[in-house]
This record gives C-alpha cells, sequence and structure tokens, in this order.
C-alpha cells in the first residue's frame, strides 16, 4: 500500500510503500474485540472501594433489647439497612480486573488496528515535525495546517521528543505516544494517526522483527 507523506506545513510529498504484514492485514473482529477488552481491563485502577460492616467504625452496643419494646430486633446501628450503616456487595479496592493475553494476539490486533486505519485514509505520515518552541501556540499552528484532524489525533513519536510533547499536551483531543509503546486500544481510541515517518522503523522493529527472530530461533532450537 503507497501512502502520501506531508511536511509539517501540510504539503503533500513524496509516496512511500507501507509494509503490507502492517498495514494489509485481515479484520479479526473477534480476537480484536478481546485484546481491546483485556488491555481496558488491565488499565483499570479498581480504587472503588466500600465499607462493610465489619470496616465501619461504631456499633458496638445493641441499640435496644431483644424483646419487649415492640419495635424489630436489631444487633447493631451498622447493619446495612441501617443509614450510615456498611454497604452490601459493594467494590473492593483488592479485586484484581488483570486479564493476560498472548503476546502473539495484541500484535496481531495492533497490525489489523493499523490496517483499519490505512484502509479508512486515517493515518498521516509526517516526514519532519520538529519545533525549537514547545509552546502549546506553536503546534496548534502546525496542527491547523491539516483541517482533518477536526475530531482527535495520536501522535505518534519515533522517540519522547520534549517539546512536541510538551507543545501539545493542552491541545484538546490530541496525545502523543512512542511508537514502541503502541497498543491497539491506543489506535482506535483516535480518529486518526500522525505517524513520524521514523516511526515506522520503529514499528517494524519493535513488533514485527522481532516476531520473526523469536520465531526463527524457536524452530532452530525444534531442529
Amino acid at each position: 500500500m503507497k501512502i502520501a507523506t506531508y511536511n509539517q506545513e501540510g504539503k503533500k510529498g513524496k509516496e512511500i510503500e507501507l509494509l503490507s504484514e502492517i498495514f494489509e492485514v485481515k479484520l479479526n473482529e473477534d480476537l480484536l474485540h478481546q485484546v481491546i477488552i483485556s488491555q481496558m481491563s488491565n488499565r483499570r485502577q479498581g480504587s472503588a472501594h466500600t465499607k462493610d460492616r465489619g470496616d465501619v467504625s461504631g456499633g458496638g452496643k445493641k441499640p435496644w433489647r431483644q424483646k419487649g419494646t415492640g419495635r424489630a430486633r436489631h444487633g447493631s446501628i451498622r447493619s446495612p439497612i441501617w443509614k450510615g450503616g456498611g454497604v452490601t456487595f459493594g467494590p473492593k479496592s483488592d479485586r484484581n480486573y488483570k486479564k493476560t493475553i498472548p503476546q502473539k494476539m495484541k500484535r496481531k490486533a495492533l497490525f489489523m488496528s493499523l490496517s483499519s486505519k490505512a484502509r479508512d485514509g486515517e493515518i498521516f505520515i509526517i516526514r519532519d515535525l520538529s519545533s525549537e518552541s514547545h509552546k502549546t501556540k506553536t503546534f496548534k499552528s502546525i496542527l491547523n495546517n491539516f483541517p482533518y484532524l477536526d475530531k482527535s489525533g495520536l501522535m505518534i513519536l519515533s522517540s519522547p521528543i520534549k517539546n512536541i510533547i510538551l507543545g501539545t499536551r493542552n491541545i484538546p483531543n490530541i496525545e502523543t505516544i512512542q511508537a514502541k509503546n503502541l497498543t491497539a486500544l491506543d489506535i482506535l481510541s483516535f480518529k486518526r494517526l500522525i505517524i513520524m515517518e521514523e516511526s515506522l522503523n520503529i514499528i517494524k522493529e519493535t513488533f514485527l522483527e522481532k516476531t520473526k527472530q523469536k520465531n526463527t530461533a524457536k524452530v532452530v532450537t525444534d531442529i
């Protein structure tokens, strides 16, 4: 698949060939759904916490005697049916939301996500995205050269370029990420992808060539 590249003024330049192993992968909706759900679960903080009747303070004394008052019997004012009492079956912070997913499935889902964006024309390759300034105003003017970034965009950097990270962090709906840390969830969370040309090699080396090396090593070991 061929795709045009752009400079930071928004002008089209040379066309480059995208790797078919990464950008022309057939969609498997079931696999992609499974990976996305697992990645969303792994990002859950699990900080919601409620106190049950054993955690709430007070309530050591029986509110009133068992019989003879004409009222219903109670043993503690911290019972869940009392105001200020414990919570029944509430969330606990010790719950583990982590899900394990094979690396091969993660990479496949990543390639399918990139392929989907490429097919829909939502990938834009930037040749030379750089600036000596880290001001938000500077990068707003650069992004205004790309009118198709009206909804949201993920900027995929080849390395942690400080000026770009600082200059875009206050722009709504624009996020930055290093190519080596890319996941399918990151890709599908944004409408469009802005990929630095150098990042294509990082994606290839991180997710494709390492896989081939592992498979080759396994074959040699098996022999």
